[in-house]
């Protein structure tokens, strides 16, 4: 075996052979090669590579279309809360307002309140005291007359027991006494 190579590689030796052109049949089988290189790219890998490319793109482009709209509804959302953290601040300065009238308003009806039970209690006291004033005089007139009939008794020498007489004579000196206190 090994002389049958041998002669085979003394036989091609004997035919010479260009380097730079290549021998035919390489070229008829590189070309059929290519060929169905060429065939299984463009008919499997390809397609594949197009579905997977297209996919990237639409998730690029579906990814970019979510986050704009996601940013939108989040400015939108920024929108409304910037209004209703406005429309709370307007609400809370309305309340203190109401709060600070509602305050006042009570203030005002307990002053008013208490003036009036001020001015009750005083004129409550001024009716006790001429209540007072008056019993007292009663009293001091009734003792006032017995007095002064005890000293009439004592200087006229005589005993007034006469009990409409001496009654009488208490009336006249008070009443004496009362127009005297006035003038």
């Amino acid at each position: 075996m090994i002389t049958h190579y041998l002669a085979a590689a003394a036989e091609e030796g004997a035919t010479e052979h260009n380097p730079i052109i290549p021998v035919w049949q390489e070229i008829v089988v590189g070309s059929i090669a290519f060929a169905v290189l060429c065939f299984v790219l463009i008919k499997f890998v390809f397609p594949q590579m197009e579905k997977t490319f297209q996919a990237r793109v639409d998730a690029i482009e579906g990814g970019i279309k979510r986050a704009e709209a996601a940013q939108a509804e989040a400015n939108e959302l920024l929108e409304q809360y910037k209004a209703q953290l406005a429309e709370a601040r307007t609400e809370a300065a309305r309340i203190r307002d109401e709060a600070r009238a509602d305050a006042e308003g009570i203030r005002q009806d307990v002053l008013a309140k208490a003036r009036e039970e001020s001015d009750r209690i005083i004129a409550a006291g001024n009716e006790q005291l001429v209540a007072q004033r008056a019993s007292i005089v009663r009293e001091l007139r009734s003792e006032v007359g017995t007095l002064a009939v005890d000293l009439a008794s004592k200087i006229v020498g005589e005993a007034l027991a006469d009990e409409a007489r001496t009654r009488g004579t208490v009336e006249r000196f008070i009443n004496d006494l009362d127009s005297a206190g006035r003038r």
